[in-house]
């Protein structure tokens, strides 16, 4: 039941590769893998990040996202 819920809630083009995982903990080791990232993805992300906002505020655009 836990493999069937993790198949359905990837993306189409990922529930035909990650078919092969017979156990859900191997699935959810393989999901981590390709969606979770690594160290340096996550650092590359967060540098990304803050270049975007960085952007927006040079171009005077201030404290967005304050009045949500």
């Amino acid at each position: 039941k836990a493999r069937t819920t993790l198949l359905l809630s990837l993306p189409d083009e990922h529930q035909l590769r990650s078919s092969k995982y017979k156990t859900a903990k191997e699935l959810w080791v393989a999901i981590l893998k390709t969606f979770g990232g690594n160290e340096a993805t996550k650092k590359r992300k967060k540098k990304s990040f803050k270049a975007a906002i960085w952007k927006l505020q040079s171009r005077g655009i201030r404290n967005f996202g304050t009045n949500v």
